[in-house]
Parts: C-alpha cells; sequence; structure tokens
C-alpha cells in the first residue's frame, strides 16, 4: 500500500491518496471476499484531512457521495453509510471478477476432463476390440496347432512317408 497527502491548493483541505498494485501469480483465493484487495486491480482511495473518503473510482459520477454538511451530525452519518455501501460494493465487484475468473478456470478443466473422458472411452473400445481380435487369433491358432499336429501324426502313421 503506497499512501502520500497532498494539499492541492492553499483553500482546499489536505487530500490522502492511498493505492495497492498487489498481484500474486498463480494464486488460488479460496475467500475472495477477503481477499478482493489481491486482484491486479487499481485500487485508491482519496481521503481529506478529516479522513473522509471523497472519490470511488468503481461508482458511477451520479452514485459518488456527496461530501457531507460536517455540522449536521445526520448529515456525516449518511455520508459515512453512503460510503461503506461504496466500500462494500467494490469489494462485491472485486468478488464477482474473482469469481467469473474461477469461473473460467473451471470450465477450462471441465473441458480438458471430456476430453480426457473422451480418449479414455476410445482408448477402452480400442483395448476391447483388440482383446478380441487377440482371442480369435489366439482360437485360430489353436486350431491350426491342432490340425498340424494331426497331419504329422497322419503322415507318421502312413506307409512309405519319411
Amino acid at each position: 500500500m503506497i499512501t502520500t497527502t497532498r494539499r492541492v491548493s492553499p483553500e482546499k483541505p489536505e487530500v490522502r491518496i492511498a493505492f495497492s498494485l498487489a498481484e500474486r501469480k498463480g494464486e488460488r483465493h479460496p475467500f475472495p471476499a477477503e481477499l478482493h484487495r489481491d486482484r491486479c486491480s487499481l485500487y485508491f482511495e482519496l481521503k481529506d484531512d478529516k479522513g473522509l473518503l471523497t472519490s470511488f473510482p468503481d461508482l458511477e459520477q451520479q452514485l459518488q457521495p456527496v461530501l457531507p454538511s460536517e455540522s449536521v451530525k445526520e448529515s456525516v452519518q449518511v455520508y459515512r453509510d453512503h460510503c461503506k455501501m461504496a466500500t462494500e460494493f467494490h469489494q462485491v465487484k472485486n468478488d464477482i471478477a474473482l469469481l467469473e475468473d474461477r469461473k473460467k478456470e473451471l470450465i477450462a478443466d471441465l473441458v480438458e476432463d471430456e476430453k480426457a473422458s473422451m480418449e479414455i472411452a476410445r482408448l477402452e473400445e480400442e483395448f476391447r476390440v483388440l482383446t478380441e481380435e487377440n482371442r480369435t487369433l489366439v482360437t485360430v491358432h489353436s486350431q491350426r496347432y491342432q490340425q498340424l499336429e494331426t497331419l504329422r501324426v497322419l503322415s507318421q502313421k502312413r506307409p512309405g512317408s519319411s
């Protein structure tokens, strides 16, 4: 997490910018809600000097929280609730992206498994055919061997054969 604080102009309050460019290649995330910041994307928050969030990049402009009137306690609470919902929205959006990525991985694995199953079925059928052919050849070989033995015995019993 990288954090910096800057004053944009003398009349404006300080702005704190924090962002993360975290990426973990090849790592599976079993609980995406807890690991949503591990996604390789720019995640940043803008906070003023009072710690109030001022920008949510995932939200459309018309959905951005409006800074509260600090003199009205309810306004600040509504603003904080809005910011909390915006943060939750960001988390859910990241969770959805992670789950979609995982879904794609699982579909690819399923396709590979189906191809392997088809290959196994083809090899099993080929094995069955070859086994049957082998049995037939062994039977024919045995019959021909018996015929040969019978012919040898007959040729030895004939007078004048060598």
